[in-house]
């Protein structure tokens, strides 16, 4: 088509995309939190079973290594945590492989921060804030509510996230008219959470509120810390509007022999599933030796909050060139 070339946005949808970032940046400024820069191209990847990346080859013959283009900043920010850097936060692109869709684009916006000293409920706070202030124009009052995955999910479902029944998570969701799970998932608990939670606990989601759902299981968290008081829950968060998971938020795993037990698991776990085997991130667990500060931290997609700001139904309308226009 003759004019392919033209941005898929509106031009208006650019200019809330310009004042969203500046808002961000002038939000952490008041708080004097560091904005920093990390390599996107890197030589080592998250392990995470649920994510697939994109990689290519460096050409330094006669060695040709291969790099990855990160699912997240993650890694080299706690790395500069580690050095000493006190609380940071980071804008950039992210990049996660067969992700597309009405709510997805295999590229995107992320932003991402660290608070030394924060723990999980203050950084909720912080979250609830920083979007109250940036969807102000939005919605005229964000009500915020504070929930634990278990009783979410037992409230909208009946059934209990921390303890597997195969055959009650297959009764509900066959009549939910969702059949294709019992092959999807098969005997694996975290693919059954996520795929109850993805289709029938987000869409039924309260409309117009912030939900911060917090105590996921800990099978669903390998960079969080388990709660002293319950190993079957990690100290996670995601937070929701709309029913549409806008951030994921953690109390950062500190232990570089519980990481490293991880990222083994992972790749076993991958290798298992014929899924490609990656390397741990050595110079993430050397930081960790060295000793990353208590402190808690959270991505949150941007795309998808002004998705909400500016009330799209689809990514493609607030992104200039959605992948099918690149």
């Amino acid at each position: 088509m003759a004019d392919r070339w033209q941005p898929v946005c509106d031009i208006q949808h650019l200019r809330l995309r310009a004042q969203m970032l500046a808002n961000i940046r002038r939000f952490f400024a008041d708080r004097d939190v560091l904005e920093v820069e990390t390599p996107l191209l890197c030589r080592a990847t998250g392990t995470d079973p649920q994510l697939d990346f994109f990689s290519t080859s460096l050409h330094t013959p006669p060695h040709n290594p291969t790099l990855f283009l990160q699912t997240s900043p993650e890694f080299a920010m706690k790395r500069l945590l580690a050095a000493g850097s006190g609380s940071i936060y980071q804008i950039c692109k992210a990049f996660r492989n067969g992700e597309s869709g009405r709510s997805h684009n295999p590229e995107f916006t992320i932003l991402e921060w660290y608070r030394i000293g924060f723990n999980l409920q203050q950084l909720m706070d912080e979250v609830a804030e920083l979007l109250q202030f940036l969807l102000a124009p939005t919605f005229k009052a964000l009500s915020v509510s504070r929930i634990s995955y278990w009783q979410l999910f037992h409230d909208i479902t009946g059934l209990d996230a921390l303890t597997f029944e195969r055959q009650d998570y297959q009764r509900y969701t066959v009549s939910c008219g969702f059949s294709e799970a019992i092959t999807l998932c098969g005997d694996e608990h975290a693919l059954w959470l996520d795929f109850i939670f993805s289709h029938c606990v987000q869409p039924a989601m309260e409309k117009q509120t912030l939900f911060l759902v917090h105590g996921y299981p800990a099978i669903q968290s390998s960079l969080a810390r388990i709660h002293p008081g319950d190993p079957r829950v990690a100290e996670r968060f995601e937070a929701f509007i709309n029913g549409m998971e806008l951030g994921n938020g953690f109390f950062e795993l500190v232990d570089p022999l519980e990481q490293e037990a991880r990222f083994d698991r992972e790749i076993a776990h991958r290798r298992a599933r014929g899924l490609v085997v990656v390397e741990k991130d050595e110079l993430l667990l050397d930081a960790l030796r060295h000793g990353l500060p208590d402190c808690s931290g959270v991505a949150l997609g941007l795309d998808r909050l002004l998705m909400i700001a500016g009330g799209c139904r689809t990514i493609d309308e607030i992104l200039a060139f959605p992948l099918a226009n690149a």
